[in-house]
């Protein structure tokens, strides 16, 4: 019996776990659910939470937990989230964290691991920066990433602590190229019993 792959990937901003996030979901065939993906969605479909979560940002606030819970809460509950998922940017704190425990329990489900990409702090700001110049984002200063790693380290990071303690995380070296990386990340995972689908 195969464990039901529900990962979790966590990594400061600038650790390529976007990227690292989608190569996994392709490989066990399960859906990658970014909350900011899902929240720009809801913003170019006009939703409801979609006009919520824009006055937010452009306001310049984080999402509060209550709404990112929901959002996370309504797309694990679509159908191909039951062959499992990877949750990317959520839980992103100590209160996210409780929520979806709370909603995995009310569906008997629980989390299969946590994949910790590492990568040291000057390497995050340096790929951040190359990044904003590739892409134009002139919002990308590096006083704005060093503040974005500093909400990281004071916020996500306990949540590993906790995870942690249920001996789920599997830290991961996020320096190399792409395929080394995700090789990396998929030997770990299958030592966990989780098979890819490919």
């Amino acid at each position: 019996m195969t464990a039901t792959p529900r990962l979790l990937i966590v990594g400061p901003q600038g650790s390529g776990k976007g990227t690292q996030g989608l190569r996994i979901a392709e490989a066990f065939g399960i859906p990658a659910v970014s909350t900011g993906d899902v929240f720009r969605a809801n913003i170019a479909e006009g939703t409801d939470l979609g006009r919520q979560v824009q006055a937010i940002i452009a306001a310049g606030d984080l999402v509060p937990d209550e709404l990112t819970s929901a959002v996370v809460r309504d797309r694990l509950a679509q159908a191909d989230a039951a062959v499992g998922f990877l949750l990317d940017g959520y839980p992103r704190n100590l209160g996210q964290v409780a929520d979806l425990d709370g909603f995995l329990e009310s569906r008997d489900e629980s989390l299969a691991a946590v994949v910790e990409l590492s990568v040291p702090r000057d390497e995050s700001i340096s790929r951040l920066a190359r990044r904003a110049e590739e892409q134009g984002r002139t919002d990308d200063t590096e006083e704005v990433i060093a503040n974005r790693l500093a909400i990281y380290e004071r916020e996500t990071a306990p949540i590993l602590d906790v995870y942690r303690e249920r001996g789920l995380v599997d830290a991961i070296d996020g320096v190399g190229s792409l395929d080394e990386i995700t090789e990396r990340i998929l030997v770990a995972l299958i030592a966990r019993g989780l098979n890819p689908a490919s």
